[in-house]
Formats: C-alpha cells, structure tokens, sequence
C-alpha cells in the first residue's frame, strides 16, 4: 500500500503510473463483476430482493387519497427548511442563535470542526438533518401499512438518508476537501487503491474492509484461552479449555454459539473472554465450534443441527467428564436451538441438562427487532435461490444485512476513512471479529427465516422436530436469561417474553446495559455498564418487570457465576482436556479458521 504521507517530491510520471495500473486492474474487475450480473440475471433472481414496493406503494397510496395530508407534509417541510435558512441568515449577521437542530447523540459524523465554525457548512448539516427527521415523521403519520411494511420501509428510508448525508461525498466534507489540498489528491489516489483492494477482495463486488486484518490472527492474539478439540463431526468440532484451578465444579459447561458469527466472540483477547473468566472462576467449559458450511452441507437441516450438533455435543461433554448432566448456554440464534433442544429432551423425558442460560435469545419471533425487516415469504424465496447453487447463502449476504442495520457506524464510516481520506484502518479486534463472516448452511438458514421469523411456529406450540411436538411449557430446568437494553437484534422485550413461555419455577431475568454484543461481552474488569434484576419473571411485560427491578453497576457475569453455583453440585479435581475422547488439535481449532472470504 503507497505511503499515506503527503505526495510531497513525488514526480507525475510515478503518479500517473499508478492511476494507469489502477485504471487496468479497475477495468479487469468491472468485467469480472459485468459476468457475475449477467449470470445473476440468467437465475432470474428478484430486482426487489427485500421485497418493498407492495409497501411503497401503500405508503404512496395513503398520501395520493388524503390531499390534506400531502399538503400538511409539504408545508412541513418547507417551514422546517426556512426556518434552518432564517438562523443560518441571522449567524452570518453576528447573532448568537441556537441551531434548528443538532445530531443525535453517538453521530460521529460531524465532528469536524468546520461544520459548526463555518456558516455554509452548518447549514448543509443542518438541512439535512432536517430532511432526515421528516422522511422519517411521513412513515410514521402513514396508515394502511402492516407492522412488518412499516419497519421494512423505516430500514429502507433509514439506509436512504444515510447514504445521501454530506459527509459522504468529497465537495461536501469538509475534512476531504481540506485533506485534498493538503495532500495534493495523494488522499484520493490511495483511496482508487483502497476501493480496488476492496473489489479485488469481493471478486468484482464491493466488500469494505473494516480494520488491519494482518494486525490479528487465532490463537496468537484471538482465541487464545488454551484448549483441545476433543471431537468433531460434520457439522461442529467441540473444544475443551484447559483448567487454571486445582478444583472445578463437578458439572460442566457447554457453549452453543450462533453459527451466523464465529465463537470466538467469547473469546476475543485476555481481557474480554468470558471463556478464559468463567475457566478462571473453576468452571469445565466446552465450546461448540461450527463448521463453516460447503456443499457438502447443503442437505444440513434444523433438526440435524439440534440432534447432529447440540445433542451429539451434550453427549460428548457427559462421556469426557464422566458426569450425567451439563449446564447448557445458548447465544443468540444458538439460544434458539437451545430452546427447541430443551424442549425435545422434555418430550423425552430426558433429564441430561442441569440448567440452561440463554444470551439474547429469542422463542418468540411476534415482535423480533429490525432483522424481521428481512422477512417475508418473498424474501425467503430470494434467500433460498441465493443458497441453490452451493447449498449455502453466501457469508457476505449475511454481512451486507448486519452492516446494513447500522450503515453510518458499518459503512459509511470506512467509505469516507478508507476512499475519500485514503486512509488505513485502525486495528480494532471486534471489527475483524465481524468481518469473519460465516456461509449460512442454506436450508437451515431458510427453516429459521420461515419457521421462526415468518410463521413463529415455536411460541405457538406448532413446531415438530425429531418426531416430537415442541412444548415449551414443558421446560423445567433452572434458566438464566440475559437480554440486552439496547438490543437491536433480539429485543430485550422479545427475550422477556421467551421467557414467560417457559414452565420453569425457577427462572432469573437479567436486563444488561448496551447492545447484542456489548451487553454480553462485558467482563468485570472493565466496568462498564450495568444490569438490572429482579425476583422471578411475574410481571406481564418487560416495562411492568423493570419497575420493580434492581440496577446494579458493572457486569452480570459475576452474578451469573453465584447463579451456576446454586445449581451445581460438588467439586471435582481439575479435567485434562481429551482424558477420555483423545484430542485432535489445539484451540480453537480448525473449523473456526476457515475464512469465508478465502474461498
């Protein structure tokens, strides 16, 4: 990569050679990426994949019937505009005025200097601010749209406006055009190689790299806590930590991770694994590692990663510790499957899990957070089609809709940074933890879109797996449930709710500060945060439970911790990975480095 320093003595020869390389290696990818649109038009696949335009046409509808409203709207508009321009007049006459409006609170995207110091630059900021605000009130003073219309047009106008803000584009940032002079266009030069890096990565589509990703690498500075893969089949290697304590709880620890990311999220660096914390706290942990899927899995179903996988890993962790039961944790999507594994065992009257935590989890999908903006039978036609020919969905499809949740933070940003400044990224451990994306086995992926998502077959006692009619009420272990406040994904009321279905009387409800992520990966060091808890989960809602409920600063993992001892038995002397199933490797293993974007 060229020197980020200004081209200060740099000839133009040099410089146009790059361009022209640029220009070769640009147009090799622009007919790399012409191939793949013509084969994806020959697949026929939707041009309207999220299915909208039944929903932008209600919304069009609604204001084309009620001329009052049009009317109202426009003339909301045009005063909000006017009212940006009177103040913005009044300051370049030397009046000390507020502004009409300012940015929410966490947008980093104005913090240049200039778009407060100079008059013409607040303004811009502020009219689109405004603009912003008002695309946003005609959503909600629309009527005729169903909830799920309405939050896949909120996705759609939301990514609409943060697409057009000033800031991306070079006339109109001013830290670009500052940086431009300063640099004599080398900022821009970097950014063409930046861009084509970038496109050469996603063979001819756009794949924006977030962080350095040679600054991080598993089981160097990620993934680190010492361990041993004590067995593996097709779909899952489980890995067995090694003990830092003389003494371990008697009953071990199993892990189910989302397969949608890889697990080491739990163990990111010495100073935020909960794997390494929870080994330090003398506690057996096992963790299911999935396999990043390939053809040969495009036959995987739900089922056979229930049975195949979180079963087969119950049975694993009991032979190797000698034990006849195991607590269980489920995050996220692997809470789910925790959940219909929880209740298949009910069924069976089989008694092999202790106690059971769930991270973020969610069993019913009424109310599901902004993902249930993707789905609909429409759209999980188009996710189906997309996974036919490997028999998995590609792992940027699931990147590209995760990023899109929060496109100013997981997109934008790294276009200004990496295009437009030409600048390297920062080496930045849970950026490159999302940038590892995983292929989603393909009929998995659409089972759970359709069943949970699309007809929530789990919360209404409709779902059979494994022969057996899915009764949640039937679950009476102990359950830890964690959700988190500012959850986006799986909406701390939906996994309240997750737990109202359950038929344990023993039930503990933590309410942790932050996100889907931050809220989880919050260990005790740090200090960050807080959680709340309360006395059983009586109360009809999650705003009825928190009224009466306890906020505690700091993390909930050492909460969790007095919770798992009150459903353990006795100690044991500490467990050599692999005593009785053998080893094949050193953590974490094979199967969570293979990189999809390698492929």
């Amino acid at each position: 990569m060229a020197d980020p320093t200004p081209a200060e003595g740099k000839s133009d020869d040099v410089l146009a050679a790059r361009v022209s390389t640029l220009m070769e290696r640009s147009a090799k990818l622009w007919a790399e990426s012409l191939d793949r649109t013509v084969e994806s038009a020959g697949k026929k696949l939707k041009p309207d994949p999220l299915n909208t335009a039944p929903a932008m046409s209600k919304l069009a509808k609604d204001y084309w019937d009620h001329p009052q409203k049009a009317f109202e709207a426009a003339m909301e508009f045009w005063v909000d505009q006017a009212e940006v321009w009177s103040r913005m007049t009044q300051r370049a006459m030397g009046q000390d005025v507020e502004p009409a409006i300012t940015p929410e609170r966490g947008d980093r995207r104005f913090k240049d200097e200039m778009w407060e110091a100079n008059p013409a630059f607040d303004y811009l900021k502020q009219s689109y601010l405004m603009t912003g605000r008002w695309l946003q009130s005609r959503l909600e003073d629309a009527d005729g749209l169903d909830p799920q219309e309405l939050k896949k047009l909120k996705l759609l106008t939301r990514n609409f406006i943060d697409a057009v803000s000033p800031t991306n584009f070079p006339a109109t940032n001013p830290e670009v055009l500052r940086t431009t002079m300063e640099q004599d266009g080398e900022n821009l030069v970097r950014g063409i190689e930046n861009l084509v890096r970038d496109l050469e990565r996603g063979h001819g589509s756009l794949l924006i790299q977030q962080t350095d990703m040679e600054a991080f690498e598993l089981g160097r500075n990620m993934g680190i806590t010492p361990g041993k893969v004590v067995f593996q089949n097709d779909v899952f290697q489980l890995v067995q930590y090694t003990p830092t304590t003389e003494k371990v709880n008697a009953i071990p620890l199993l892990i189910v991770p989302p397969w949608i990311n890889k697990f080491y999220i739990l163990d990111l660096n010495e100073k935020k694994s909960m794997i390494q914390w929870l080994v330090a706290q003398g506690h057996s942990v096992f963790v299911v590692s999935w396999v990043n899927p390939r053809d040969e899995h495009r036959d995987e179903t739900w089922e056979s990663y229930m049975l195949k996988g979180a079963l087969t890993a119950v049975e694993k962790v009991l032979e190797e510790t000698g034990q006849d039961q195991t607590h269980i944790v489920g995050y996220c999507i692997g809470g789910t499957l925790v959940g219909t594994l929880l209740a298949w065992m009910a069924a069976k009257k089989d008694d092999r899990i202790a106690s059971a935590t769930l991270f973020t989890a969610q069993f019913d999908f009424s109310d599901a957070g902004e993902l249930q903006a993707f789905v609909d039978e429409e759209v999980i036609d188009t996710v189906a089609q997309a996974a036919e020919d490997h028999g998995y969905l590609a792992a940027e499809n699931m990147f590209g809709a995760f990023n899109s949740l929060r496109s100013s933070d997981l997109i934008w940003s790294f276009v200004v940074n990496n295009y437009l400044l030409g600048k390297e990224n920062f080496p930045f451990d849970l950026l490159y933890w999302n940038s590892d994306s995983t292929c989603m086995p393909g009929k998995v992926h659409t089972y759970y879109l359709d069943t949970f998502y699309n007809k929530n077959m789990l919360a209404k006692g409709e779902l059979e797996l494994g022969g057996e009619r899915l009764d949640l009420a039937a679950i009476k272990v102990p359950v830890y449930h964690v959700a988190a406040v500012e959850d986006h994904i799986a909406p701390a009321p939906s996994a309240y709710r997750a737990a109202k279905l359950l038929g344990s009387i023993k039930q503990k409800f933590v309410l942790a500060g932050s996100g889907h992520i931050a809220g989880v990966v919050n260990p005790p060091a740090g200090g960050k945060y807080q959680y709340w808890t309360r006395t059983g989960i009586k109360p009809e809602d999650l705003d009825a439970w928190r009224e009466g409920a306890k906020e505690t600063p700091g993390s909930w993992w050492p909460d969790w911790d007095v919770w798992l001892a009150k459903q353990s038995k006795s100690k044991v002397a500490a467990r050599k990975p692999g005593k009785v199933l053998g080893t094949i490797e050193d953590a974490p293993g094979s199967f969570v480095r293979d990189r999809s974007d390698a492929r």
